[in-house]
């Protein structure tokens, strides 16, 4: 019985994700929603096929774990860029007001075809992740099932015990409130840029060489950078370099590993320590590309959690190879 269920995990986790922000909770909606498919199969009968079934029912665990949470988001949806001057970052916020990373390998299907791959892919990308935190539950539902998974009015109305005209209702709403967030929040990002792999190892290379002049000829005008779980974020070349010459120049003398999260680019980042030999987990660092610039570098700063996650070895020594995972 459970191996019929195995085959649906990797698809409801993206689906949880996109619904919860984080793939910690959406592992653990996951979880409970084979749980309970587990406990109702005798009753299930094969009334509807599997797939729906288990939709419906980690649609209900969803509804129920954001029953009492509060909205994840980013830290630019939550105050003005700060000043790259600053030389103290502020408090570090709970681990619940974020929107979190996930490794591609849990939430992308290894044989989907190109134009779904693509698909899954800008749905999971940070910006829309954050985007879709600002609807309420059933909207968010809505719009994942009807935009993202391409369910009919129909079979949508159906796992949610609504009308079709309400179904179109809560889709209108979903899609104004995206629209009214900006650019960020409904266009998807431009095709993968051919000469994207160029543009890494050029990202690589300048920033484990701390070569800042070469690291900005990569960014777009407007890039922001962000250190969740810290508020604090920089939007602009200028000012990203200011703060990487400054407060933030402890990242000088790093290196970087590859992986891939939310359909993006990603590096975990080691910093150097009193050891030359030994470099230790200091983020997570997600990129956003579009049109051949990086438009978004996130450093999730939780490496306890997140590179367990990621596959990523607990510390760096000298002589180990930068493709260790990825």
């Amino acid at each position: 019985m459970e191996d019929a269920f195995e085959p649906y995990r990797r698809e409801l986790t993206a689906y949880c994700y996109r619904m919860l922000g984080s793939a910690f909770e959406a592992e653990d909606a996951v979880q409970e929603t084979l749980i309970r498919a587990w406990r109702g199969y005798e009753r299930f009968e094969g009334r509807s096929a599997v797939r729906s079934w288990l939709y419906r029912i980690a649609t209900n665990v969803c509804l129920d774990m954001l029953s009492s949470a509060q909205r994840r988001a980013r830290p630019m949806d939550l105050a003005a860029a700060g000043s790259p001057h600053v030389t103290e970052a502020p408090p570090p916020l709970a681990e619940s007001v974020w929107v979190g990373p996930v490794p591609d390998d849990r939430v992308l299907a290894d044989t989907a075809d190109p134009a779904e791959l693509a698909v899954t892919r800008e749905s999971v990308r940070l910006a829309f992740v954050a985007a879709l935190q600002h609807l309420p539950p059933k909207q968010r539902a809505v719009l994942i099932l009807r935009e993202v998974l391409a369910w009919s009015t129909a079979e949508t109305a159906e796992l949610l015990g609504l009308t079709g005209a309400s179904v179109n209702s809560a889709l209108q709403r979903a899609r104004a409130t995206l629209a009214a967030l900006g650019p960020a929040a409904t266009d998807t990002l431009a095709p993968t840029d051919p000469d994207q792999r160029t543009l890494l190892a050029r990202y690589v290379d300048a920033f484990e060489r701390y070569d800042l002049d070469a690291l900005a000829t990569l960014l777009h005008e407007d890039v922001t950078l962000s250190m969740p779980p810290l508020g604090l974020w920089f939007r602009g070349v200028d000012d990203i370099r200011t703060w990487m010459l400054g407060t933030g120049s402890g990242c000088r003398g790093s290196r970087l590993v590859p992986v891939a999260a939310n359909g993006s680019p990603a590096f975990g980042q080691y910093r150097p320590t009193s050891d030359p030999d030994r470099h230790e987990p200091w983020g997570l660092t997600v990129l956003e590309i579009s049109r051949g610039r990086i438009v978004g570098i996130t450093n999730f700063l939780d490496t306890e959690r997140l590179f367990p996650l990621f596959g990523l070895p607990p510390v760096l020594l000298r002589g180990e190879p930068a493709e260790l995972v990825g």
